[in-house]
């Protein structure tokens, strides 16, 4: 099977390449080349920039594929434009879109069916700097543009929520798993808080699956809910790391009035049961399987220790609790 990879060398783009080569496919990736990724041997690579459209014509001329695979996404208009150019050579376009798609997450739970937010008004808003507010809508503008070029009978979505594994880069496990091998009392909110994070690895199977058999439609992805909670990733760090971790575990409203930022000062905490409620019962009738988050920290902190470095990224710096704020916060906790 010929398949073309946009983006391909970050992360979720890495473990499809990495899939897609194992299974024998013939893989092309086309992207910047800016990244610290390692050249691969036996995958072709057209370097160019979506934002050029000589780039593209010139993308266009080295398929056909039977599928495009769009882990990059994010501008409505820079997806239209290259849907246009691949369509006369490409049959099947599977586009990554996020769990942030979705109007009412984190505040209610989400299957397919649920409510979008609008696509913006304007298909370019001319930056390419992270805005965590424009990143739903921007989503779903581009969810919109592939379908507008290749129509729902050759369109596939996925929306994933959280993902974590090698080659992370915003961060989130990479935080916790220093942080537990760092050692000392580890403010922990929640014990029982639910989470489903997917391992990048279970999402790119899933996705190569999906493309191998030209799925349509749209499929939510994400570990089963209720499966696993909050103590269940520490554990796995500390298993991971080899330290016994030392756990504070905070009352909720407590770290709400102390000002505590969630889902970043405190990664992959939210103080909503509604924000680890994705429904995956479709995916899992497709047949999507996820691993244990024991398994993405033992793997992930492996690769870490192994010298794995993700790209940089200007979320990283967003995500985890200073020392000296978690030093405070777990005396004023002590004495409250």
């Amino acid at each position: 099977m010929r398949l073309l990879v946009l983006g391909g060398s970050w992360f979720v783009g890495s473990a499809v390449v990495g899939e897609a080569r194992a299974r024998g496919h013939d893989v092309t990736l086309f992207n910047r080349g800016l990244s610290n990724a390692r050249p691969l041997r036996d995958v072709r690579h057209v370097s160019g920039d979506w934002e050029q459209e000589a780039d593209l014509r010139r993308l266009a001329a080295a398929g056909p594929w039977d599928a495009v695979i769009d882990v990059a996404g994010t501008i409505p208009r820079l997806v239209r434009r290259c849907a246009e150019a691949l369509s006369p050579v490409a049959g099947h376009y599977v586009f990554v879109s996020t769990i942030s798609a979705y109007r009412d997450w984190p505040h209610k739970p989400v299957d397919e069916t649920s409510t979008l937010w609008d696509a913006p008004a304007v298909d370019d808003p001319g930056r390419r700097s992270w805005d965590p507010d424009a990143y739903g809508p921007l989503k779903v503008g581009c969810e919109l543009a592939a379908a507008d070029v290749f129509g729902t009978d050759g369109l596939l979505i996925v929306r994933p929520h959280v993902v974590l594994g090698p080659r992370e880069y915003v961060g989130r496990l990479p935080w916790w798993l220093r942080r537990v091998h760092r050692g000392g009392e580890i403010l922990v909110p929640a014990p029982d808080r639910n989470i489903q994070p997917v391992d990048v690895r279970d999402l790119a199977t899933f996705i190569v699956d999906r493309a191998e058999s030209t799925s349509t439609g749209i499929y939510n992805v994400a570990a089963p809910q209720g499966r696993e909670q909050f103590s269940d990733l520490i554990a796995a760090c500390a298993e991971a790391t080899g330290r016994a971790a030392t756990v504070v575990w905070a009352d909720e409203e407590w770290l709400i009035e102390q000002g505590v930022r969630q889902w970043t000062e405190i990664p992959l905490w939210r103080a909503l049961p509604t924000a680890w409620s994705m429904s995956t019962s479709k995916a899992e009738a497709a047949g999507l399987r996820c691993r244990s988050i024991r398994e993405t920290a033992v793997d992930t902190w492996a690769w870490m220790q192994d010298g794995g470095r993700a790209v940089d990224h200007e979320r990283t710096a967003e995500h985890g609790i200073s020392v000296e704020r978690e030093t405070a916060l777990l005396a004023a906790w002590r004495q409250r």
